[in-house]
């Protein structure tokens, strides 16, 4: 057996940097774009809240129809779809409504994943429109989401809350159905 000599050492140490460095790189990478304060960015259509607000913690309550209190942390993890409608919900109202519902409806199988809770006064045909077999109908006496509430006649905003009360995104006056829909394919796995 003879030794190796110095080329054929060099070149094998040279490929084992060359290794380390492919592993390295991103992570290094990484660091450093980290530290220089930059941060990935996905495509959201709906708008953070920022501060973060807990409504559990917070203890929201919002009335049901029955009575009873919403539960913010139900009995298996789920999100809540939140539908706040300016004053005289109607038309326009209605077709948000509908297409939120229809959002949660393409989640297929997971849809049950998603819980809509409608905040306010229901319009006048809610129960003549099938409204009743996809929202929970609410109110909100302490007026603690009266920051989030459309002003604008026939109108309607939403809230996207996770499952143990935190709001995540806010869906103001003429948000796109279509990208609230994709947001919740998004987090709603």
């Amino acid at each position: 057996m003879t030794a190796p000599t110095d080329q054929a050492l060099r070149k094998s140490r040279l490929k084992f940097l060359l290794v380390i460095f492919v592993f390295a790189a991103p992570i290094i990478a990484a660091g450093l774009l980290n530290l220089s304060g930059w941060q990935p960015t996905g495509k959201a259509y709906g708008e953070p809240i920022l501060p973060q607000r807990n409504f559990d913690q917070e203890h929201v309550q919002i009335r049901l129809a029955d009575g009873q209190a919403w539960p913010w942390r139900d009995s298996s993890p789920r999100l809540t779809l939140i539908a706040l409608a300016g004053p005289g919900c109607a038309g326009h109202c209605m077709d948000a409504l509908t297409k939120m519902a229809a959002a949660r409806i393409t989640l297929n199988g997971n849809a049950d994943r998603l819980r809509l809770l409608f905040v306010g006064q229901p319009p006048a045909n809610a129960v003549g429109s099938g409204m009743e077999n996809y929202w929970r109908l609410g109110d909100d006496p302490s007026g603690s989401l009266a920051a989030y509430r459309p002003t604008a006649p026939d109108s309607v905003a939403a809230l996207l809350v996770e499952s143990d009360g935190t709001a995540l995104s806010l869906y103001p006056v003429g948000f796109d159905p279509s990208g609230l829909r994709k947001d919740l394919q998004k987090v709603i796995r």
